[in-house]
């Protein structure tokens, strides 16, 4: 999976800028020549993403499923795939074959635990189920944490335990030693796993003793002929990027139905890469096979579009502040120009648009997340069961190793942003995948009843952690979070 040449060379910006005013054209020419004529993209397209979900809000937001399926169709012609008999379009890897590379097979590990039979999450240092997690819930819902559909919607499962139990289906998870991804809650509830990652024998030794502890089953693909259980993280994994035929044919092989979820991650431009060789892998498994769901985690620190009833939050929490901040806000505001400390929303925007956009994670990040959304929107009204739901700020290896992030998430406190641990992000994210597996996912096509237009389908279920209810736009805060969280920083 490789950038196309642009004038020689490999530009991840004019990919990024190409896609964006692809996706633009078709709902707003002025917002696509924009796109296309940004020569700082790297600053700059903090914009451009934001006028992608304000465009998507025409025709009664609507115009959503035109952005996506123009962004997808955008990334799929011009991203290319390296192979033997040189670079070859995106839609022709799978046709491509394997060469001469032998199959994968298959390794399955089951563990001998027992079975959780309720839901209960994780938080600090506790374990919250029963009464004490719908206090919890209702905690969060009140700080402007989660939405109450994410409360309510976690309440079900608690009321349906028996739904947990995911043994009639197989989930695959992309990424299965990422911190955020549901392997470690789905195995502990005893269902079936299919497990995709790097192969790491780092990763896959911490993966495999997670399966065997587990109440669980464990399946994951291995390359060569003299694997056994003693060697099995030697032998395990396989690249999406490097080697996506035979990933494919691999999970096409596979005993059904399969939720297929999308938890990777990887540091700058390889986001992009891995991100695409997923979408790509999503779309051939959709063409061979009527038995696959999606699944995804939205980044928080995106643009979306929230109901009237965040908004409303917002402005309460805007008109009476601490006394702390009444003092120091209007200085601060003075100083900075009427930069710092902005409001959220104008008051009775509805929907709003909220804007947490973090420029240190720069347009690769916001590509390879915004695919996924773009994907998720698609296949909804395609009919495909799909879940994706807003996720958390969560103290994850990859956010807190840089140190400006870090800072900011130990200061986010102060402005009613909390930060979750990856424990408790990942068991309840896990849960909400569980009702929207049980309940069918939020269908768009109106063959399957869905009416919601695309922004309430994403904004159904978040936990955003504050983002959406905060009274002050997260970028006009983020330096103050920062310099307010150096020293209780955790790296």
């Amino acid at each position: 999976m490789v950038f196309p040449e642009v004038d020689g060379r490999r530009s991840t910006s004019a990919l990024g800028r190409a896609v964006v005013a692809d996706a633009l054209r078709g709902v707003d020419p002025v917002g696509a020549q924009a796109a296309e004529r940004e020569t700082n993209w790297r600053q700059g397209y903090l914009d451009h993403f934001r006028r992608l979900v304000e465009a998507g809000l025409l025709r009664d937001g609507e115009a959503a499923l035109d952005v996506a399926r123009a962004g997808l169709e955008s990334l799929h012609t011009r991203m290319r795939s390296a192979t033997e008999e040189g670079e070859v379009p995106l839609a022709e890897v799978f046709a491509a074959g394997t060469g001469a590379v032998p199959p994968l097979e298959t390794a399955t590990v089951r563990g001998t635990g027992e079975r959780a039979l309720e839901l209960s999450i994780p938080l600090h240092g506790e374990r919250l189920g029963g009464d004490a997690l719908h206090r919890q819930l209702d905690r969060w819902v009140a700080a402007g944490s989660m939405e109450p559909s994410a409360a309510e919607a976690v309440r079900e499962v608690v009321a349906h335990p028996e739904w947990l139990d995911l043994r009639d289906q197989k989930l695959v998870v992309l990424g299965a030693g990422a911190e955020m991804g549901p392997l470690r809650a789905v195995l502990s509830w005893g269902g079936e796993v299919v497990g995709v990652d790097l192969p790491r024998p780092d990763v896959w030794h911490r993966v495999l003793g997670v399966a065997a502890g587990s109440a669980g089953t464990l399946h994951l693909p291995v390359a060569g002929s003299t694997w056994s259980a003693s060697n099995l993280a030697a032998h395990a994994g396989g690249d999406l990027v490097h080697d996506l035929p035979r990933l494919a044919d691999w999970l096409g092989s596979l005993d059904g139905p399969l939720v297929l979820g999308n938890y990777v991650y990887a540091d700058g431009a390889t986001n992009v890469r891995v991100a695409t060789a997923v979408d790509a892998l999503s779309v051939e498994l959709l063409r061979r096979r009527d038995d696959v769901a999606l699944a995804f985690l939205a980044t928080p620190t995106d643009v979306f579009a929230v109901p009237r009833e965040a908004v409303e939050f917002s402005t309460r929490a805007y008109r009476a502040p601490s006394a702390a901040m009444r003092v120091a806000r209007p200085a601060l505001r003075t100083v900075s120009g009427g930069r710092l400390l902005r409001r959220n929303y104008a008051p009775g925007s509805d929907p709003g648009l909220n804007d947490s956009l973090v420029p240190q994670q720069g347009p690769n990040y916001a590509l390879a997340k915004r695919l996924q959304r773009w994907r998720a929107t698609v296949a909804r009204r395609d009919g495909v069961t799909t879940s994706l739901n807003v996720a958390p700020p969560t103290r994850t290896r990859s956010v807190v190793k840089n140190r400006a992030l870090a800072s900011a998430y130990a200061g986010a406190h102060r402005f009613g942003i909390e930060v979750f641990e990856p424990a408790t992000s990942n068991t309840l994210m896990a849960a909400l995948l569980v009702h929207d597996l049980r309940t069918g996912g939020d269908q768009g096509d109106a063959s399957a009843g869905g009416t919601a237009a695309p922004w309430e389908e994403e904004a159904r279920g978040a936990v955003h952690g504050g983002l959406w209810r905060t009274a002050y736009d997260p970028r006009s805060a983020l330096g103050l979070a920062v310099v307010l969280g150096l020293g209780s920083a955790r790296t």
